[in-house]
């Protein structure tokens, strides 16, 4: 009998958000992930019962990396500094978007793994939220945010920003600096 080939969780996760990205939730499974990781099926099975156990996994594991690197923004005393940093966290993160909207397609069975990885999965955006509203309410002292507009709304669209397509091909850089400009003084001219 063959020896089966090892793999880390780090190979794991590589290899599941890959695939996530490249097929989405339908098209993900543990054929294909056996095959890219060159193990067999069975030995994926000993540690997860089913896909949707290792996607929520794999988003816990995700958005908590993405947390921590939020939390280097306290790092980043003024305002200004800290707004440069969450958009360039975010737009270097892009895929963290594309993977919370496959984590919505998930449908948990009743096991007990299941509802605790889905009960962590929907307070973790909400623990970023949290977190965030520590850089609104500083832009708001610092009169560097407008007090009317909703603090939901603002970080929404700061966000949602990614998901905004380039199809003109503009340089990444470019792209970036533009959203920001858009972001922090608007569109119009003041004329």
């Amino acid at each position: 009998m063959a020896r089966e080939r090892k793999f880390s969780t780090d190979d794991l996760f590589k290899t599941t958000k890959q695939l996530l990205l490249q097929q989405g939730y339908e098209g993900f499974n543990f054929s294909l992930l056996a095959d890219r990781l060159e193990v067999s099926r069975g030995a994926l099975y000993k540690y997860y019962e089913n896909k949707e156990q290792l996607i929520t996994d794999f988003m816990i594991y995700e958005m908590e990396q993405f947390l921590l690197e939020l939390k280097e923004m306290d790092k980043h005393k003024d305002f200004d500094s800290q707004f440069d940093f969450l958009m360039n966290l975010i737009f270097n993160n892009t895929e963290i978007m594309q993977l919370i909207k496959v984590a919505q397609h998930i449908l948990l069975n009743s096991n007990e793994k299941g509802k605790e990885n889905k009960e962590k999965l929907e307070k973790l955006p909400l623990e970023l939220y949290k977190y965030l509203q520590s850089f609104i309410d500083v832009g708001k002292a610092n009169g560097k945010l407008k007090h009317h507009i909703p603090d939901s709304l603002m970080l929404g669209f700061i966000f949602q920003s990614v998901a905004i397509p380039n199809h003109y091909g503009i340089s990444q850089s470019e792209w970036v600096c533009s959203i920001k400009e858009i972001i922090s003084k608007g569109m119009f001219t003041n004329e």
